[in-house]
């Protein structure tokens, strides 16, 4: 991988990268064990990409493989029906020593939580992601932060293994795209992002069923969950030097008092972003005593990666996050803090 300009992002995978990791899958012997792994708490592009890539692996003859991701093995309800989900595997099941291991979405070593210690016992550990904040780790690194989704590096990478797209295949990598995308709204989406998708949906796939059981189904206990969580939702216009700061908080005792499990909240954030009067939006999500999984988003004015980072997490100029420890008015003064040196010019 290119690495960053000065001041900036990596500049993406090179041709030598992409010829490693060619040869990395295509010189597999026939009893060669790959396991996939993506980061912790999966969304639809970890997911997806993760699941279109092992089918096309299945294409390719490869039989000794796995997916997983750390954790419970608790897939969120808007993505069991995925195809490929049979790959899946609880991370105590996954192969101990791996042939080669490939990673989706993971911006670092520290999202594969306890699956981490399979890279250094693999043969090779091949890397596919677009954040940014990528720190480089694995063997061949086919990083690209100008790609809207890690699905675009994966089918980029399923072309030059010249493995032919199938409906199965594309649904995976149509998630994960129409779901970093925001359902193609975000700044991502560029019109290379709405040709990739005309090639997708060519293979028969249906956008309109997809996109109801992604974003548009949640039980009844989630939208009773939502209301109350965002009835506490707090506006500070002065925050981000005037760009404004919207936040809520979800804790543990929210998602048992509604019968809800945790990847319900995941989705909180589009309810909270839309707030007009502020730039920057933040979901606070209880993950542990004192720890909590923060979302932020931004509408242009500041680079919230920039603010993850510098509390020990990544992501994308627009969307990114980390997690804090301590109370939550601490964390979200930690995040005040960081707005203001977070401002992109205008």
């Amino acid at each position: 991988m290119t690495g960053p300009a000065e001041g900036g992002p990596p500049a993406g995978p090179t041709d030598t990268d992409w010829a490693a990791a060619v040869a990395a899958v295509r010189g597999l012997p026939a009893t060669a064990r790959v396991l996939l792994i993506c980061h912790v708490n999966p969304d639809g592009d970890a997911l997806g990409s993760m699941l279109g890539f092992g089918l096309g692996l299945r294409r390719l003859g490869v039989r000794q493989l796995q997916a997983t991701f750390p954790g419970p093995p608790e897939v969120p309800e808007p993505f069991r029906w995925l195809p490929g989900s049979e790959l899946l595997v609880a991370q105590d099941d996954a192969y101990p020593d791996p042939d080669l291991v490939i990673c989706f979405d993971a911006a670092s070593e520290s999202r594969l939580g306890d699956l981490v210690g399979r890279l250094d016992k693999a043969g090779a550990a091949l890397v596919l992601d677009h954040h940014a904040s990528n720190t480089g780790f694995g063997t061949i690194q086919l990083v690209d932060p100008h790609a809207a989704a890690t699905s675009v590096v994966a089918l980029g990478l399923l072309d030059r293994l010249e493995v032919a797209l199938d409906a199965e295949i594309a649904a995976g990598l149509y998630v994960a795209l129409s779901t970093d995308t925001g359902s193609f709204r975000f700044e991502a989406t560029t019109p290379a992002v709405h040709e990739m998708a005309a090639r997708l949906l060519a293979t028969g796939i249906r956008p309109g069923e997809i996109s109801r059981q992604v974003f548009d189904t949640r039980p009844f206990g989630a939208v009773r969950l939502f209301g109350e969580v965002m009835g506490r939702a707090r506006l500070e216009p002065a925050a981000a030097a005037g760009r404004g700061l919207v936040w809520t908080y979800a804790t543990r005792e929210d998602l048992a008092r509604h019968d809800q499990p945790a990847y319900v909240l995941e989705a909180l954030i589009d309810s909270v972003r839309c707030t007009a009067e502020a730039d920057v939006s933040c979901v606070v999500k209880q993950s542990g005593d004192a720890e909590w999984a923060v979302s932020l988003r931004s509408k242009g004015a500041v680079d919230v990666s920039r603010v993850a980072m510098a509390l020990g997490g990544g992501g994308h100029r627009f969307a990114a996050g980390f997690t804090g420890r301590g109370a939550v008015d601490e964390v979200v003064e930690r995040i005040r803090v960081e707005l203001p040196g977070a401002l992109l010019a205008a």
